[in-house]
């Protein structure tokens, strides 16, 4: 359909086009209101959508359809008319014509369109009185009031809303009281719309419309109509809403939804401004917990909390919480809710509340989104305390074991590793639950996952370290996975777990067993050549395979023929995982079992006195050692053995050769005191940031703080209390307010931009307000000439990942006149971003062509988008494996001090500095740091900053070096580098 009002659109633009005297056409306009308001900031109500081509008719050709036309010729020159007026013409001859031959006619379509009409029509004439011929139209509203269609008395109503002539109203007030009673609810709610609009805005038109529209809710059955009546009581008069409330709070919870929803809004509006009135209303707060409208319960539960801080009402809310995560299907309602939890946890007193709903909030894990389960895993770990956390543990094995038999989904492993993850952090905290946790885990390091695998091998480092009373256990479930282990790194760990700590001479000989199990038939050169001269032997099975099509690296098609047999796929199959993993030429595993085969040797020594017993193993060992390198010098695996692998072999060979007392306390002491000392280090950087977390949390009161008495507080100081409802109105809106820094210099006077010279015709400047997704450039444009300039206009075009939302509206500036124009430019993703244009015009009167003032740029900042962020150091490195963009930036700064450097970039970027602070403490002439952000567009940033301190050239010497910076997109790589490269060099203010 050609022209609609949506039902609930407060902000409508009117789009049109048309020529006028020598005007330039415009594709795009705003309705213009009489008044002194600029074009983009009038209120204007409809949508009206009009085809590029057409082309403006004449006035007279408009008349002539007008009069004489058909209905459907009337139609079309009626929307002729409104696309003109909606472009600035004024048609003053149509006005008459329209009220004698269309006003009368009866046909819907046109009467929704004389709807529009007589909204955008100028009413009065230029003094402000109002035109003669309004008063027909007056009383054709009339007769559309009575009229006997329902949808043309209520789409009347709705017009009647936006009129803002208190004399049209007038004579017009019978009628829309009587509406009120109509039989259709349609008419009836758009009724008590109209009454409110015209009651807020000539309140003298109709004094008594509260206690009109108190009678009209009290004997009104329709829901649509109940919540519009109830909605305007709560505005123009809270304490007849409140009596209304009264008499049938006992039935709030058998009302529709829609009027529940305001209920909610008036108790937490009056509780908000007199705390007095709380214990009246909470129990129908609390009856609204078990509304059957979702939006209900999580509004009710919402203005509860802020209502009452009683444990009862916040695990009555945080329960219904959990019941909406559980029972809403979509994953962006289940993160919305569980955000509201996390907040109630940052509270202190209800965080204790929380804990015992910690097995409930794990409920939540049945959904399959990875995101909201990483969410719900954290809040639980949070939440976890000494009394509840053996029922979590016995909760996150049953989902590990769960991971297990589900069929492969993308974000199964992923799950997997999160579970991992808060079985450890448990473990950690609580060390009675390592015990039961252990066995569970040990069974995915045989897992194709290698990053849960790895997770697991970490999380078995740092129990077998920390609780000496579980390495029997460990190390028992150790040997009996250690054969399925499929991955290299894994194997490498486990293999050097359990050369670190097998103490018992059995523990010692089932490692050497595994070992060969895992090594095959030895020496493995001559098993391999034996193996190799086997498979082609003539009885075994060839077959001929098929030709197949292949495509090489260059693109060109080749055909391939081949001889195939089972048995080489069959061989490579019974090959024994460490020999799998040798002839595959990955000989850093060997090295890393030389230095296992010497401790567990050396081991052995100090534990058996026999000495065949002692150079039997021994020999062994050596003998292991030998065939691994022999085999590392032959042709037989994919990959020859490095010099770094055969030095460190050899060297184990020498040690076990020589057994001297220095090498044996190397081996055995000197490496588990360096595990020893970095888990020590990082357990007491875990403990600092929780204390920094509960520090942040617990609010301090000094002892010389006033007491605040919420009765004898000043209303301008309750105030001050943010209302929620209007808080999330403005954020819906993008209207939120950033709390502004403490510096009185970073006020907003920094984000205005000048567009334009001070010896310019027209003065131009530009305040930049970002908000997340958009950014709204308010322009103030000042005429410094004494002509009028006509069609002055605004024209702007973006580079970057900018997308202009609307054209701004052309505008009139008398002399020496200003006006602000407003433009919304929407952002898709983190990059540097311009916004060029100019600013045109016709001088009125002037023959000339149009005139032209090109402006500045203004550059958005990346920084706006940026937000500090943090990772694993393994989900570091994967992403920087992975990310393709890198901009190398070399340092280039007046920064003598490398600390003070590394800071100065983290507040010029936004970054979070990853590396910790030890290692990053104490002086020695170099640096190296890892740096992590994260847009709002959830893009990552990393960073790697290397930076040294050139000491011979003195103590003024200037940091140098580099900074490598990563990203998924070249535009995020680009920005950050051109920021951090504007931001180098410190200010010498």
């Amino acid at each position: 359909m050609w022209f609609g009002v949506p039902r609930h659109s407060y902000i409508l633009k009117g789009i049109g086009k048309a020529e006028h005297k020598g005007r330039k056409k415009t594709t795009k306009e705003e309705v213009r209101q009489p008044g002194t308001m600029t074009a983009a900031e009038n209120v204007c109500y409809t949508l009206i959508n009009v085809p590029s081509d057409s082309e403006p008719p004449t006035e007279i050709s408009l008349k002539a359809d007008l009069e004489k036309g058909e209905i459907k010729v009337k139609t079309e020159a009626l929307k002729k008319v409104i696309i003109m007026i909606l472009n600035g013409e004024k048609l003053p001859g149509l006005l008459m014509t329209i009220i004698r031959f269309v006003l009368p006619l009866q046909d819907h379509t046109i009467k929704k369109l004389l709807l529009v009409f007589w909204e955008i029509v100028p009413k009065t004439t230029p003094d402000g009185k109002l035109l003669q011929e309004m008063i027909l139209v007056c009383d054709a509203y009339r007769k559309d009031l009575q009229h006997p269609n329902e949808f043309i008395r209520g789409s009347t109503l709705r017009f009647l809303c936006k009129l803002k002539e208190a004399e049209l109203l007038e004579p017009l007030m019978p009628a829309i009281r009587s509406c009120l009673e109509h039989r259709h609810s349609y008419v009836r709610r758009n009724a008590v719309l109209a009454i409110y609009t015209i009651f807020r805005n000539f309140e003298n038109l109709i004094p008594d419309a509260p206690e009109l529209i108190h009678d009209f809710l009290v004997n009104e059955k329709d829901a649509s109509c109940k919540r519009n009546a109830f909605m305007m009581l709560i505005h123009a008069d809270q304490d007849r809403a409140l009596d209304y409330l009264s008499t049938c709070i006992d039935q709030v919870h058998t009302f529709g939804d829609i009027l529940q929803l305001v209920i909610v809004e008036l108790i937490y509006k009056v509780c908000h401004a007199n705390p007095s009135e709380r214990a009246r209303f909470i129990r129908c707060i609390y009856n609204l917990l078990q509304s059957s409208s979702p939006a209900v319960k999580y509004e009710a539960a919402g203005t509860l909390v802020t209502l009452s801080s009683a444990p009862t009402a916040v695990k009555a809310a945080a329960q219904c919480y959990i019941d909406l995560i559980i029972k809403e299907s979509d994953n962006n309602v289940k993160l919305i809710v569980l955000d509201r939890l996390i907040e109630l946890k940052e509270q202190p007193t209800h965080e204790r509340v929380l804990q015992d709903l910690v097995m409930d909030i794990l409920r939540v894990l049945t959904t399959p989104d990875l995101e909201v389960r990483k969410k719900t895993l954290q809040l639980a770990l949070d939440l976890v305390s000494s009394r509840n956390v053996e029922e979590l543990v016995i909760i996150l094995k049953k989902e590990v074991i769960k991971t297990n038999n589900v069929t492969e989904h993308e974000d199964t492993d992923k799950y997997r590793q999160l579970l991992v993850r808060t079985l450890h952090s448990c473990s950690v905290r609580f060390p009675d639950m390592a015990a039961n946790v252990i066995p569970v885990l040990m069974e995915f390091l045989s897992d194709s996952n290698e990053a849960a695998a790895a997770d697991v091998l970490e999380f078995v480092r740092e129990a077998i370290q920390r609780f000496d009373n579980l390495r029997p256990l460990i190390i028992e479930k150790m040997l009996e996975v250690f054969h399925a282990v499929k991955t290299v790194k894994i194997y490498r760990g486990a293999l050097w777990i359990l050369g670190e700590y097998c103490s018992t001479k059995e523990d010692i000989q089932s490692v050497m067993t595994e070992v060969r199990r895992s090594l095959g038939e030895i020496p493995i050169v001559e098993s391999e050549i034996k193996r190799e001269a086997g498979e082609v032997r003539p009885e075994e099975e060839v077959t001929a395979a098929p030709a197949q099509k292949l495509v090489t690296e260059m693109g060109t098609y080749v055909t391939q023929s081949a001889l195939s047999s089972s048995r080489p796929s069959k061989k490579e199959e019974d090959r024994p995982p460490l020999r799998g993993f040798l002839m595959d030429g990955d000989f850093y595993v060997a090295a890393s079992l030389a230095t296992t085969l010497t401790k567990v040797a050396l081991r052995y020594i100090a534990l058996v006195q026999e000495k065949r017993k002692q150079n039997s193993f021994v020999a062994e060992s050596m003998l292991i050692m030998a065939t691994v390198l022999h085999l590392g010098k032959s042709s037989l695996p994919k990959k020859p053995i490095t010099d770094d692998d055969v030095d460190r072999i050899s060297l184990c060979l020498k040690v076990l050769s020589e057994c001297s007392p220095l090498m044996d306390d190397i081996f055995n002491k000197e490496c588990r005191k360096a595990l020893s000392h970095m888990l020590t280090v990082r357990l007491e950087e875990e403990k600092i940031s929780q204390k920094k977390e509960s520090e942040k949390r617990n609010v301090t009161v000094q002892a010389d703080d006033p007491i605040s008495f919420m009765q004898l507080t000043a209303k301008s100081e309750t105030s001050s209390k943010e209302d929620q409802f209007q808080l999330s109105l403005l954020a819906a809106m993008g209207n939120t307010q950033r709390k502004e820094a403490t510096d009185p210099l970073a006020s907003k006077l920094n984000k205005v931009t000048q567009l334009t010279g001070f010896s310019d015709p027209v003065y131009a400047e530009a305040y930049v307000h970002v908000n997340q997704y958009d950014i709204v450039l308010d322009v103030l444009v000042v005429n410094q000439t004494s002509d009028t300039l006509q069609n002055c206009t605004l024209e702007l075009a973006t580079l970057g990942d900018l997308k202009l939302v609307e054209k701004p509206s052309p505008l009139t500036l008398a002399p020496h006149d200003f006006a602000n124009i407003k433009a919304n430019v929407k952002v898709a993703s983190t990059e540097n971003g311009i916004i060029f244009g100019n600013i045109v015009y016709d001088v009125s009167g002037a023959a000339s062509d149009r005139n032209c003032v090109v402006l500045s740029d203004i550059h958005i900042d990346i920084m706006d988008y940026i937000q500090p962020a943090s990772c694993t150091d393994a989900e570091f490195r994967q992403m920087w494996a992975e990310f393709e963009w890198e901009n190398k930036v070399t340092v280039n700064t007046n920064i003598t001090d490398l600390n003070e450097y590394l800071q100065h970039i983290l507040r010029s970027t936004n970054m979070k500095c990853l590396t910790p602070e030890k290692a990053l403490s104490g002086f020695c002439g170099f640096m190296a740091a890892n740096l992590y952000a994260r847009s709002i567009f959830g893009e990552d940033a990393l960073a790697n900053v290397s930076i040294e301190k050139p000491v011979h050239l003195g103590p003024d010497a200037p940091v140098n070096g580099h900074i490598r910076i990563r990203a998924k997109s070249q535009g995020m790589a680009l920005s950050l580098g051109d920021k951090i490269n504007l931001s180098q060099k410190k200010s010498s203010a």
